[in-house]
């Protein structure tokens, strides 16, 4: 599978001067390109370069390969909608391959700029050297908002030799509970809400500031960055814990010999209805980013992940099946109006979600059917 790993630049400021030019240079050129394509309608590769390479060279100084490079990066996003023209930000990422940059050594990486090739220094921690070696492909040029540079770099890494699946660890992604597992463990969202509802706090005082400021005829430029800073902290944030969860899940998963069952959350926003105060809590939180994490953890440890229908898990009972509206209380609480069985929702519901995996995706034993019975 491939994975992108994430390594700090520390160059120095003529360097840095270098590096940003480019990158302005880069997507200036891409702008331009862009409003050609939408123009002519036009989202074949050869058909662009064809039209338009000289005139990327010429008018912006781009050398051959970059203007190559240019081209396939305004190709991709024209694609994603052929409707309106793509726009590149001044410091929006540039790719890299291996015509404009090469590795020296295991400390350092010549890039090329619009003044020729800088040798530039670089860090990485001890989870990027394990797989850095698998280095393959392009490599992404960032400049970060707080001002440090990054390259964010594609390695091929071998899956895991796949687990004997003797059971599915039933998940239910949630709210109140990021994370419940069939047997009881609960992954407390509570950390989660009070730092959410600390950032909503700051953002909202920092927006009150900006306008009283505009309205005194200033600008709140100070104000804008401040806030640009706190949504950036509650994304490491809300990315660390979801890195922490799945593979603690992953983990337990692996242990137990066990495979992982998973909602399909497609969508849930829109087919769900939440009161007011529900709603931001709901917008806060990346389920997508956590199953992803989840789903690629697991594929590195060989660990299987099933995906079922999630339509009633909350409402059915887990021990006779029995499905009604009321059997869901309330956030936490659960019992079935027909048998009595009482249990926190979630677990309920994560156990619903194993046996829906069991269902779609059975566990065959590996013995003949009169051994497995007599054994």
């Amino acid at each position: 599978m491939k994975l992108t790993l994430q390594t700090q630049l520390l160059p120095d400021a003529e360097q840095a001067d270098k590096l940003r030019a480019t990158m302005e240079r880069f997507n200036e050129a891409a702008n331009w390109l862009a409003g050609k394509a939408l123009e002519r309608k036009l989202a074949n590769k050869f058909a662009l370069q064809k039209l338009y390479y000289q005139d990327l060279r010429s008018r912006f100084d781009l050398s051959a390969q970059m203007a190559i490079r240019c081209i396939a990066q305004v190709v991709e996003a024209y694609k994603r909608d052929r409707k309106k023209r793509p726009k590149f930000r001044p410091h929006a990422s540039v790719p890299y391959d291996q015509r404009l940059m090469g590795f020296k050594g295991v400390d350092r990486v010549s890039l090329l700029t619009l003044e020729g090739r800088v040798i530039v220094p670089f860090v990485m921690g001890k989870y990027q050297q394990e797989r850095f070696t698998n280095a393959k492909g392009q490599t992404d040029l960032v400049l970060r908002k707080d001002g440090k540079w990054f390259l964010l770099v594609t390695v091929d890494v071998p899956d895991g030799t796949p687990t004997p699946t003797t059971d599915f660890i039933g998940v239910d992604l949630g709210v109140a509970n990021i994370a419940t597992t069939d047997d009881g463990q609960r992954y407390s969202g509570n950390q989660i809400e009070n730092v959410r509802q600390k950032f909503h706090n700051q953002r909202r005082s920092l927006q009150k500031a900006a306008a009283t400021k505009k309205q005194e005829g200033k600008r709140p430029k100070n104000i804008r960055r401040k806030l640009k800073t706190v949504g950036c902290k509650e994304q490491r944030f809300r990315r660390d814990v979801n890195h922490t969860t799945s593979k603690q899940l992953v983990a337990k998963a692996k242990d137990t010999d066990k495979g992982i069952a998973l909602e399909e959350l497609k969508g849930i926003r829109d087919r769900t209805r939440f009161r007011k105060p529900q709603r931001a809590k709901m917008s806060g939180w990346a389920f997508f980013q956590l199953r992803s994490f989840i789903e690629y953890k697991a594929q590195l440890a060989g660990v299987r992940v099933e995906v079922v229908d999630p339509k009633n898990t909350s409402r059915t009972c887990a021990e006779c099946g029995h499905c009604e509206k009321s059997n869901r209380q309330s956030q936490d609480s659960f019992l079935c109006k027909q048998c009595g069985h009482q249990n926190h929702a979630d677990i309920n519901a994560a156990r619903n979600i194993r046996a829906r995996a069991l269902v779609s995706a059975p566990i065959v034993s590996p013995y003949p059917a009169s051994v497995a019975a007599a054994g």
